[in-house]
């Protein structure tokens, strides 16, 4: 299929596509916020697919061992340095400006601030990445995996120099799909994970035989350069222009860093949480550290669908309103964010947390005993405690980026980090095992509290920035929502209190199966259904969206009888 035929669905409807100014202001902006946010969750949801293909092989192969452990902390640093240099932090100083050349329709003046910005990000990457390569050995032994034994820390190194790779093709690919969403096409952007998650799966269904966990760091950056590819024919369509020059003498490259390193900050503190989390997590029995990545691994599965997809939406289009100057436009948008992500995380929490056990039971069929099970299942329920926060922030905190504030999220994160680092000592006990303790699932409920503050702190200073948050229509919707998760909740205990009683539980795969998705259907059909009766708008909207496109019939435009 061409392109254009791809990108058609959710880039034409009432505005310039590659306007932001436009496609912001244009009639019937909720219905196309709507159904570019369902495109690019059906696309992250087919990346999660093929990451949960590449789980059950992973969890079947390392289960929560050692192995397993060490591609973990591996990962960690090439991580670190994608996050710090060329991750959300760029893509969240980069958009509203490159946005702001596009609004003006100076796109000379846009592809040349793209060209610095990539030549730059990709040179600095690159010393980095070679620093870390030759310290490698100093970093893992001292600072990232003291309690490893020697062999583990020796394959941590030579996999986390295989995986420094990637780290360099996502330089680029990175602020490719934040060129690509300021023109609102989400398409291909949303495309390049699952080109990605491919990359991996083919190393894992394929390389793990002759390579053994370093097959998985192989895969990974195969599927680095597929997550650039996939964006390449986007680029063209866009007429996209590269200079080969640095531009360390233009004062717009250099607004792009300002605005870049309070976000760098944050999320370096929130990376350097997880590699402190992990560092504690390996003082407590082996298993640990997988065992925090499992829980994690598996609430980012609605994390990424919900939160990421409708922040990766919102964000242009704020940025394009507040170049606009209109604060009620953003107002609304934030808003209509967030009640979609509250009626989407409430539920989807509680199915984890209920669903969880025949769901993990699923993950690593067998590769598991009860010991690891049990952390593995302690992490996922407090990291679901954390969902709702946590998609939230996706939206609450690309409010401030889109004013061009970076630095407020920051001070907000510092406070979040301060306390999840605190908490994650008081609460895994591994200063004081025998006092009271959760073990690593407290570090899990640590990050959900920490999230949590952080989330609390930038709502209410962007009440008062933006003169309110529409927040009756925000305390109608949580109302609403819990009550029907509630219910939701009652018809998914009864399912496994039956499923229990007729002895089907602790059975072979297929009735594994057949619980997860019993559970998990029943309980979407009555959250939706109780949603109904109590007339939340937001959920017509969603099935009114996805109706529309099965019928192939334009939706109303906001505004029409």
């Amino acid at each position: 299929m061409a392109t254009a035929d791809i990108e058609k669905p959710a880039l034409n409807s009432n505005a310039n596509s590659d306007n932001p100014a436009e496609y912001a202001q244009a009639p019937g902006r909720t219905e196309r916020l709507t159904r570019s946010t369902l495109i690019v969750m059906l696309a992250f949801a087919v990346a999660k697919v093929i990451s949960l293909a590449q789980t059950f092989i992973i969890a079947n192969v390392f289960g929560a061992g050692r192995e397993w452990d060490a591609f973990v902390t591996a990962n960690g640093v090439p991580e670190l340095i994608f996050t710090l240099i060329s991750g959300g932090a760029l893509a969240h100083a980069f958009i509203p400006i490159f946005s702001g050349y596009l609004a003006s329709e100076d796109r000379a003046g846009a592809w040349r601030i793209a060209s610095h910005v990539i030549n730059t990000i990709f040179v600095t990457t690159l010393l980095v990445s070679v620093v870390v390569f030759l310290l490698a050995p100093t970093l893992v032994t001292n600072w990232i995996a003291p309690g490893f034994d020697a062999a583990t820390q020796a394959q941590t190194i030579q996999l986390m120099r295989i995986l420094l790779i990637s780290t360099l093709i996502f330089s680029i690919s990175g602020i490719s799909m934040g060129i690509l969403q300021s023109h609102n096409r989400f398409v291909l952007p949303a495309l390049a994970p699952i080109m990605f998650d491919l990359g991996i799966l083919f190393g894992v269904a394929f390389l793990i035989p002759a390579f053994g966990v370093y097959g998985v760091a192989i895969g990974a950056v195969i599927g680095a350069a597929l997550h650039l590819g996939v964006q390449v024919p986007g680029l063209i369509r866009v007429r996209a222009h590269w200079w080969p020059e640095l531009g360390l003498r233009d004062p717009v490259l250099w607004r792009v860093i300002r605005l870049m390193l309070p976000r760098v900050a944050g999320l370096g503190v929130f990376s350097l949480n997880f590699l402190v989390m992990n560092s504690i997590a390996s003082r407590l029995g082996e298993g640990s550290v997988s065992a925090l990545s499992w829980g994690w691994r598996l609430m980012q599965i609605p994390e990424t669908l919900i939160g990421t997809a409708m922040g990766t939406v919102i964000f242009p289009m704020l940025a394009a309103l507040s170049e606009l100057g209109d604060e009620r436009g953003k107002r609304e948008a934030m808003s209509g964010a967030l009640r979609f992500i509250l009626i989407a995380t409430i539920p989807s929490a509680i199915g984890l947390i209920i669903v969880g056990p025949p769901l993990i039971r699923l993950l690593e069929r067998g590769a598991f005993d009860a010991s690891a099970s049990a952390m593995v299942y302690s992490t996922l329920r407090f990291f679901a405690l954390g969902l709702v926060v946590h998609s939230a922030l996706e939206i609450v905190a690309r409010s401030f980026y889109a004013d061009k504030d970076t630095l407020t999220p920051l001070w907000a994160a510092l406070g979040g980090a301060a306390l999840n680092l605190g908490l994650s000592y008081a609460l895994s006990g591994v200063n004081n095992p025998d006092a009271p303790n959760l073990g690593v699932g407290g570090l899990a409920l640590a990050n959900s509290i920490g999230t949590a503050f952080e989330v609390f702190v930038l709502l209410w200073l962007l009440r008062r920035r933006w003169h309110g948050a529409n927040e009756t229509a925000l305390g109608r919707t949580i109302i609403k929502t819990i009550a029907a998760s509630l219910v939701m909740t009652l018809a998914i205990l009864i399912i496994d209190t039956l499923w229990n009683a007729l002895g089907l539980a602790d059975r072979s795969l297929p009735f594994i199966v057949a619980q997860v998705a019993i559970e998990s259907l029943v309980g979407v059909a009555v959250f939706i259904g109780v949603a109904l009766l109590l007339k939340m708008d937001e959920v017509r909207t969603i099935i009114t969206t996805i109706t529309a496109r099965v019928m192939r019939r334009p939706t109303q435009p906001e505004g029409t009888p």
